[in-house]
This record gives structure tokens, C-alpha cells and sequence, in this order.
């Protein structure tokens, strides 16, 4: 009986240490108990579950007899799609398209009567430049409704008319035509302009490397720097010839070697094991792995130089992949969420990351040339204010 109290007392007294040491650090336990509902918040407030319209130029021939209006093609478009311009020609529009400027341009037929009185649909040219399966998947219901909503709105203006396209007129040749021209007289072909239209596995290849190489550098570097402030060990270089700049420049070296080779690693996986093509330069992937771990080591030493304990290290590491997950474009697109939410996804490595990767990878290049200036910015003022906060630490002790 004594042994079984003697248990209990020291479970207790390890119980009662934890609960004490916990409710000294305040900051952790607001982190861990607010960060997720801000995040979710941030969320809500940012995210409507409604997909951006998708921006449309459309080419109609000034031949064709069609409008060139821009209001009478978003009657019939709704609420997908928002046309830019109506323009006779499509080169000007397919040059737009390739530099990702627009998302959709739409071709109208220019004998579309023609075809009809000869019994055929007409055939109406859509091209996107998507590499998102998803993306292309909502383009094709799009391509779709569309299509519908062309059909209805020519019946319906032939039947108001009441001319050309009644079977009851008389028009020579008119009982020739099929009944499912009458019924849909134009049909709708979707075009991919992307260089590759890759799996679901291949499209966020790339981006579940991206995300674990962001979350990967941040705890390598913040776990061993805020042991080492525990530890005391700080205080020994404080004494010694080493600055705060060397420990800083030695941890981003080692962990960034040790960072790049597991992401060698990885992207043989994903290249061999998965089949990931990459249609860009190798050395342009490797200077977005590395500008990527060099951005997210910065946040992690952030992190470390911020942090009371390691416990705190660790809760806010996991708050920033939390927060990685919903708004770095990994689920759902980044123009989905408002703009003052885009810029709080803007501070996030992995936000360029994942857009810079793949579009090397599967596209080739990048016409989003100024995420690589991102990563590095976002390097620079993390290391700074790293060094700016450690040398602070160590010079008042």
C-alpha cells in the first residue's frame, strides 16, 4: 500500500510539474488553442465556395452575322464566364491565352447558318490553357453549359423571328435536316493549349514535394536552435569568438545541404517511381528548391528566435503547415480566396513553391517570374530579422 502512494505522489508531482510549466508560458497555450481557429477564420472570411469566372475573349468573324457586342455573350454566358472583348480576329487572343492572361477563348462559326440549312451543327472552338485536371475537368462543364445555353438561345431566336429555321415554312431542303441539328445546331470542341494535361497524381506531385520541403527545413532548423537556447549552450558562444551571423550562416548551410539532398531524393522519386515528367531545365527546378528551402529555413530560424521552448517551436511550425494546407494553393485555387487573404498566402514559401514547380515541370517554364523574387525576398527579411532578434538575445544575455 505504501508503494502504490508513493506511485501515486510521484505521478502527481510530475503531473503537477507539466501543468506548472505549461501555464508559465502563456504564449503556448494561446497559440495552440487560438492559431487554429484564426486559421480557420482567415478561412471563412477570405474563402466564399464560389470559383472565379473565368476571364473570355471571344472571336466572332465580322462576316459571321453574329453580334459583336460583349453584352450579348454574357447573357448567354452567366456567371463562368466574364468576357473581356469581342474581337473579329483570334491571333491576338491565342497569344494572350499561351501567356496565361486570359483563361478561355471562345471561336464562333462564321457560316453557322450555312452549315445549318445543310443539315450540319456548327462548331463552336473553345481552347484553354490548363494543367490542373481539376481545372480542366470545370472547364469542360463549362465548354458544356455553354454549348446548351448557345443552342437554346438560337431556337429561341428563330422560334421568336419566326423565320429560317421552321421546318412548317417551306424552305427547300428544309425537311432534310436531321433532327438533332434542329435540336442543337452548334456543338461545342474543347482545346488544351498546355504543353502536358497530367494525372491527379502528377499534378500535385509537385506540390506535396513543395509543401513537405517547406515544413521539412522549418523544424530541422528550429528544433536544434531553441534545444540549444534551453540548453544553455548559447550562452557559451556568447563567451566565445562565434557571432551570431556565423551560427545563423552555419545552420542554413548544414540543413540546407541536408534539405537539398532529401529533395534529390524525392524528385527521383517522383520522376521514376511515379512517372512526373519535367519539361523545364533541371538547373531551373533546382534554383526553385533551393530559393524554397532557403525562404523556409529563414521562417524556421524566425520560429526558433521567437519561441519560449520547443514545445512552442513545434506548435507554431505545425499553425504554419496548418496554414500552408489551406492557403498556398495546395486544395484549392489561390484567385479563389479575397485579395487581403492572398497576401497573408503570399508570405507562405510553399504558396511560390508549388506555383514555380510546377510550372517547370509541367509547363516548362513560368510566366510567374517574380515568385522567384518572392522566395528570395522573403528569404532575406526572415534571416535579417533572425540574426537581427539572436544577436539581440545573446548580447543582453
Amino acid at each position: 500500500m505504501t508503494g502504490l502512494l508513493a506511485v501515486i505522489v510521484r505521478l502527481l508531482a510530475f503531473v503537477g510539474k507539466e501543468l506548472v510549466e505549461t501555464v508559465r508560458r502563456p504564449g503556448a497555450i494561446a497559440s495552440l488553442i487560438l492559431g487554429p481557429f484564426l486559421i480557420m477564420a482567415i478561412f471563412g472570411a477570405g474563402y466564399d465556395g464560389f470559383r472565379r469566372p473565368l476571364d473570355t475573349i471571344v472571336v466572332v468573324p465580322a462576316d459571321s452575322g453574329l453580334p459583336q457586342e460583349p453584352a450579348a455573350y454574357r447573357e448567354i454566358a452567366g456567371n463562368t464566364l466574364e468576357i473581356l472583348a469581342v474581337v473579329p480576329d483570334r491571333t491576338d487572343a491565342d497569344a494572350r491565352l499561351r501567356r496565361q492572361e486570359i483563361d478561355v477563348v471562345i471561336v464562333a462559326p462564321a457560316d453557322s447558318d450555312a452549315r445549318f440549312r445543310q443539315g450540319e451543327q456548327s462548331v463552336v472552338e473553345v481552347a484553354v490553357n490548363v494543367v490542373d485536371p481539376v481545372q480542366a475537368a470545370y472547364a469542360a462543364f463549362v465548354v458544356g453549359s455553354l454549348a446548351n445555353e448557345i443552342n437554346k438561345e438560337i431556337i429561341s431566336r428563330a422560334a421568336e423571328e419566326g423565320q429560317g429555321y421552321a421546318i412548317a415554312a417551306g424552305q427547300p431542303g428544309a425537311e432534310e435536316i436531321p433532327p438533332d441539328v434542329i435540336a442543337s445546331p452548334t456543338r461545342t470542341e474543347l482545346t488544351n493549349v498546355a504543353p502536358l494535361t497530367p494525372g491527379v497524381v502528377a499534378f500535385f506531385g509537385p506540390a506535396a514535394l513543395a509543401l513537405i520541403l517547406q515544413h521539412l527545413a522549418l523544424t530541422l532548423i528550429a528544433l536544434p536552435l531553441v534545444r540549444e537556447r534551453m540548453s544553455g549552450i548559447l550562452e557559451v558562444f556568447r563567451i566565445s569568438p562565434i557571432s551570431p551571423w556565423e551560427i545563423i550562416a552555419g545552420k542554413v548551410l548544414a540543413f540546407g545541404v541536408l534539405g537539398g539532398a532529401i529533395g534529390a531524393v524525392s524528385m527521383g522519386l517522383l520522376i521514376v517511381g511515379f512517372g512526373i515528367p519535367i519539361l523545364g531545365e533541371p538547373w531551373l527546378l533546382a534554383a526553385v528548391i533551393a530559393l524554397l528551402l532557403l525562404a523556409s529555413l529563414g521562417v524556421g530560424l524566425l520560429v526558433a528566435v521567437i519561441s519560449d521552448s520547443e514545445r512552442q517551436a513545434v506548435q507554431l511550425s505545425l499553425l504554419i503547415l496548418l496554414a500552408s494546407v489551406f492557403f498556398s494553393g495546395f486544395v484549392l485555387p489561390l484567385e479563389e480566396f479575397t485579395e487581403p487573404v492572398q497576401g497573408v498566402a503570399y508570405t507562405l514559401p510553399v504558396t511560390h513553391g508549388i506555383r514555380l514547380m510546377q510550372d517547370v515541370m509541367l509547363r516548362g517554364s513560368t510566366t510567374q517570374a517574380w515568385e522567384f523574387g518572392a522566395l528570395a525576398a522573403i528569404a532575406f527579411i526572415t534571416l535579417v530579422a533572425s540574426w537581427l532578434l539572436l544577436r539581440r538575445r545573446m548580447t543582453q544575455g
